[in-house]
């Protein structure tokens, strides 16, 4: 069995685009932006990349909900176009055949018995049509009530489709706040070639001084 907190790949793009919006947040914005040469935003990003199994596990409450809808979801969209898309398809086309033959056998009973035949022929006809008709009116309220019974129920409950997407924006947010801003708040340091150290608290960081750079010490104004 898959580990719960690991990334699915069909769920990977969502990782990079909460990444990027991440990245364009103010703080993480500011303090990139003293390396003009993309190269400490570049590396940033990599490295979360490289560790998105280990930054999702921070929502790994959230994600394990997320996953478990949408899985509830896929099941029934199967069961929907499996077996149990034949129910429905009869309890329609029934009440369609049944009416269909009743009219045939009854206009036929009727001119039979208008064209004076004998023997008990269109007497047979005409019953089997008024019987072929009951069943259609049977099956049709039956048919009618199962609809009606289905959408009261179903009455209130969103679909399967917005209780996946509703699940995924609360993975996603939870993804953004407990686990990808802290993790390249923590790493917001000095990588070979760039300018950039964090000198004030993780919600604040701006670029520092090159002199910060070379005593380590943080920065003051």
């Amino acid at each position: 069995m898959a580990d719960p907190s690991r990334l699915r790949p069909d769920d990977r793009a969502d990782f990079e685009a909460v990444l990027h919006h991440a990245l364009g947040t103010a703080d993480i914005r500011g303090a990139l932006g003293a390396d003009p040469t993309g190269r400490a935003a570049a590396h940033l990003r990599a490295h979360a990349l490289a560790h998105a199994d280990d930054i999702a596990a921070a929502a790994e409450r959230p994600y394990r909900s997320y996953l478990a809808v949408r899985r509830a979801a896929r099941q029934e969209t199967r069961s929907l176009l499996g077996a149990g898309s034949l129910l429905p398809a009869l309890a329609v086309l029934t009440p369609l055949v049944a009416g269909t033959s009743a009219v045939a056998l009854l206009l036929t009973g009727a001119l039979l018995h208008v064209a004076g035949a004998v023997g008990p022929l269109p007497g047979s006809l005409v019953a089997a049509g008024w019987t072929l008709a009951l069943a259609a009116a049977v099956t049709g309220l039956v048919t009618l009530a199962d609809v009606l019974h289905t959408a009261l129920r179903r009455r209130g409950v969103p679909p399967a489709a917005d209780q996946v997407e509703h699940a995924r924006l609360v993975w996603r947010q939870e993804l953004l706040d407990r686990g990808i801003l802290p993790h390249l708040r923590r790493h917001l340091g000095p990588h070979p070639g760039t300018a950039i150290t964090p000198c004030s608290p993780p919600d604040t960081l701006t670029p520092c001084p090159a002199r910060a750079r070379e005593d380590r010490t943080p920065c003051s104004d």
